[in-house]
Formats: C-alpha cells, structure tokens, sequence
C-alpha cells in the first residue's frame, strides 16, 4: 500500500501527527491513547499497515 493513503486513512480515523524522526513518523490516536510508527517508504507492506491499525486502535485499511 502506498505510504500516503495509509497516512489518509489515519487522519480519517482521527490519528494526529505527533513529530517526524529520521526515518520514521509518530501517529497519536487521542481517542485510544495509543502511538505508533510508521516508515517513510514508498509502500508499506500490507501486514505492517495491518499492524500500525491495529496498534492505533483503529479499523483496519483495506485498501491494497
């Protein structure tokens, strides 16, 4: 899945970007209380867009 809609879906969900690091973003789900990281590549792995969902506390992307 291509990075940017996995970035949409999150801010959908109500996540907020919480700050840039070097290789890697920090997403904040106010709601859940939760974090989690997602890298900055082209596409993300589909499991590991699964699992950043999963550990936000938001449904799942199902978009491939």
């Amino acid at each position: 899945m291509k990075r940017l809609d996995l970035v949409k879906h999150l801010h959908k969900e109500g996540c907020t970007l919480v700050r840039e690091g070097a290789s890697h973003s920090v997403f904040f789900n106010a709601i859940t209380r939760r974090v989690s990281t997602v890298p900055r590549h082209a596409e993300i792995n589909n499991h590991l867009a699964q699992k950043i969902c999963r550990d936000l506390g938001i449904k799942k992307s199902l978009k491939k």
